[in-house]
């Protein structure tokens, strides 16, 4: 049986269990979900960051799934391909994922729909191996929803994804039917600074502020909006994500669901972070947001 190993853990997140449970319950107590939820959720967009830096708004996602849905088979995650440079998704379809919590089986009856469904799905377990876009998510299902499966897909930035979208959607009513199935769309906002070779507005604190109040709110603005297309072009023109693919993917798969508007729980930054946590200004940042359908 193929069995993914971790490659971040001990770096984005702790390496041991018990490490791993005591963050996942800090992370979860420091940003209690205290909005009005929706009566379903059905997808959600997640930061991947390190958990000291965007743990927190992930882990509230995956609590406002939890409030509202208390029980899910299984989670399908659209993962940013940060190296995967393919022309369509990379799906891990078989066997599980190890973390320091144990391992997550995947749900190989809907990967194989899915794969089978759309031609923009292919299985590729080799395009997994190093990135962290999705592994950085799985202990909080672990923690929260311990049977749960999950189908993994990273997913280059490309129009396909809207139609990926549409036909997972289909899988989860028609092939999935019976099933609590999730959707989630891994991405980071502008990342900006000298160091990633963005800072059209120069550097310093107001600069930082542009970048979050404008260019992250750009792209939170389609997603809430629900505007894929727009959400797409605008991280090319803007350099406001680095996984639009994923994040449209799983807001077309809402949308083709029936939902309308997602709901904003949580926006912040590095820097943001860096001077609560440390003490310590940036000249850089990288935005991080929160958001279900």
């Amino acid at each position: 049986m193929n069995t993914r190993k971790p490659a971040v853990a001990g770096q984005f997140y702790p390496g041991s269990q018990k490490q791993c449970r005591t963050e996942i319950i800090d992370c979860l107590t420091d940003r209690p979900v205290l909005c009005k939820l929706p009566d379903t959720i059905v997808a959600g967009i997640v930061p991947h960051a390190g958990w000291t830096f965007s743990g927190d708004l992930a882990g509230m996602v995956f609590a406002a799934i939890e409030k509202i849905e208390k029980t899910i088979d299984t989670f399908i995650i659209f993962g940013t391909a940060h190296s995967y440079f393919g022309q369509n998704a990379a799906v891990y379809d078989t066997g599980g994922w190890q973390t320091p919590l144990g391992e997550i089986k995947i749900d190989e009856e809907l990967a194989a729909a899915i794969i089978k469904k759309s031609q923009f799905a292919k299985s590729n377990l080799d395009a997994h191996k190093y990135e962290h876009s999705i592994e950085v998510q799985l202990p909080f299902i672990q923690h929260l929803f311990p049977n749960a499966k999950i189908v993994p897909l990273l997913t280059p930035p490309g129009d396909f994804v809207v139609q990926l979208g549409k036909d997972i959607a289909e899988c989860i009513l028609n092939s999935a039917a019976g099933k609590k199935i999730v959707c989630i769309g891994s991405t980071d906002l502008t990342h900006y600074g000298p160091r990633y070779g963005f800072n059209p507005q120069g550097n310093g604190a107001s600069a930082i502020e542009w970048a979050k109040n404008v260019n992250d709110k750009f792209f939170i603005d389609a997603a809430l909006d629900m505007q894929t297309e727009k959400l797409l072009t605008s991280s090319i023109e803007k350099e406001n994500a680095c996984g639009p693919g994923a994040a449209a993917a799983a807001i077309s798969a809402a949308k083709s669901l029936g939902k309308t508007k997602g709901i904003l729980l949580a926006h912040t930054n590095s820097s943001e972070v860096m001077e609560k946590k440390f003490g310590q200004t940036s000249n850089e940042s990288v935005g991080y947001a929160a958001i279900v359908y």
